[in-house]
């Protein structure tokens, strides 16, 4: 299938399908996330090792997030899009491209990146369906060591095609029948039962516990449409699902489940991007355990 402007893979792709697009000649930038919150070196040393010919590495801390920014903006604070839009101009993004994004952790930091194009207004970029392990099984070209430099592209930001709230907004939101907030940790981190890294446990009052991994298969491809849907409106119990508010520790891990969502048909829904990191930090929120 040959990507056109009326034609863009949006949600996922998989990995037959972005060999056809290379085979056809069309603008592809493959964009490799590969991360580890422990160890921040890893994810490039991982890339080195093994990544698909041809894609560059993409960093959660050096190109993804800001740095400088008060606590109350969270562990990983979004920069400004202006800012993000050159860089992925500088790694050759340009308007007509398709970007298909992975990583080696269950579409984790890859979910930002793919969030984040979409916040800048590209609405052509997917995940790779099972990352380096699907290309690799499809008999994908890959290659080894540091990636050459690119040849700029001309990408700039445009309207915001996924919509966010700060802290502000959410306690003004909180409580009321027409938001409902997901948390997408681990289930012991939403009960407060544990807290490796922000400073106070628990969760937002009243938010819904959904583990990101969850959506994902065994084989690390994404659920079938039909049994997320499902998945999510039994956690939803009713509650529209044009009002929910996805969340994590920093806003990272949420949005497999905002993608996951749309996957399943149930529309675009909202990033709390400074999501718990950002809302322990802010004076005066209120925090639930249990």
């Amino acid at each position: 299938m040959r990507m056109t402007p009326a034609n863009p893979f949006t949600t996922l792709i998989q990995p037959h399908e972005l060999q056809a697009l290379r085979d056809a000649g069309s603008p592809v930038l493959v964009l490799d996330c590969s991360f580890d919150l422990m160890n921040p070196a890893a994810g490039c040393a991982q890339f080195e090792a093994e990544h698909i010919a041809g894609s560059l590495h993409v960093d959660l801390d050096r190109d993804l997030s800001a740095h400088d920014r008060p606590a109350s903006e969270g562990r990983h604070p979004l920069p400004p899009r202006e800012a993000f839009a050159r860089r992925m101009a500088e790694l050759g993004l340009s308007r007509g491209a398709q970007v298909v994004v992975l990583d080696r952790q269950g579409a984790n930091y890859c979910g930002r990146l793919w969030w984040m194009l979409r916040w800048c207004g590209h609405e052509a970029v997917a995940v790779l369906d099972g990352g380096l392990a699907a290309w690799k099984a499809a008999g994908g070209a890959v290659e080894t060591g540091a990636a050459a430099v690119p040849a700029p592209g001309d990408f700039t930001a445009s309207e915001s095609l996924a919509p966010a709230l700060d802290t502000n907004t959410l306690m003004q939101r909180l409580g009321r029948a027409d938001t409902t907030v997901i948390d997408a940790r681990a289930a012991a981190r939403f009960r407060g039962e544990v807290e490796p890294l922000d400073p106070v446990a628990g969760h937002v009052p009243g938010a819904l516990n959904r583990p990101f991994g969850e959506n994902l298969q065994a084989d690390g491809r994404f659920k079938p449409a039909a049994q997320l849907r499902a998945e999510f409106e039994r956690l939803l119990g009713g509650r529209d699902p044009a009002g929910v508010v996805h969340q994590c520790g920093s806003g990272v891990s949420a949005v497999p489940n905002l993608l996951a969502m749309q996957i399943a048909g149930l529309g675009t829904t909202a990033l709390y991007p400074g999501s718990w990191s950002a809302w322990c930090n802010t004076k005066g929120t209120p925090r639930a355990r249990g």
